[in-house]
Formats: structure tokens, sequence, C-alpha cells
């Protein structure tokens, strides 16, 4: 695999982490896409049998790239999500 090669596969890998992350399209989604050949791979930065991908750390690398791709919309869903995902639900929440 050559360098552009690589980077396509890991463009593929965050708008994939994109999609699943903001639940713009389900994992089931995806494999659909697979079997019916739309696309051709399902490449992640993360496990998608352990983790559906909505951690800080994974969070953090999908905004890295789209700062780098100066996707800024991207990066202000992903940073709201991030906040949702991190927060510390209070007594009374919890009672809810």
């Amino acid at each position: 695999m050559d360098f552009i090669e690589d980077m396509a596969l890991y463009e593929r890998a965050m708008m994939n982490a994109y999609y699943i992350i903001t639940k713009e399209k389900t994992l089931d989604d995806i494999y659909y896409e697979l079997d019916e050949g739309i696309i051709d791979d399902l490449p992640l930065p993360f496990d998608p049998v352990f983790e559906d991908g909505r951690t800080e750390d994974i969070i953090d690398i999908v905004i890295e790239y789209f700062i780098s791709t100066e996707e800024y919309e991207k990066c202000a869903k992903l940073v709201e999500i991030k906040k949702e995902c991190l927060k510390i639900p209070t007594k009374y929440e919890e009672l809810l």
C-alpha cells in the first residue's frame, strides 16, 4: 500500500467514525453498503464489536482529522457529542 492509498483509507475510517459517532449511519447501514457493493471496506479507528466510538480518545482523533481538513461544522458537532458523552449525571438526573 502506498501513501495515497493509506491516506484514502484513513479518510474513509474518519468518515465512517463520524457517521457512527453522530448516528448519521448505524453499523447496520454500513454493513448493508458493504453487502450491496456500495463500499468495498469498513475501516474504523475503533473496534465496533466492543465500542461505539463515543469515547474521549476516539472523538479527539476524529476532531483532529476534521480540523486538518477544515471541516469545522463537523468538529463542532463532535465537540457537542463529546461533552454529552463525558457528562457526569447529577443525583437529580440519576433519579429521572
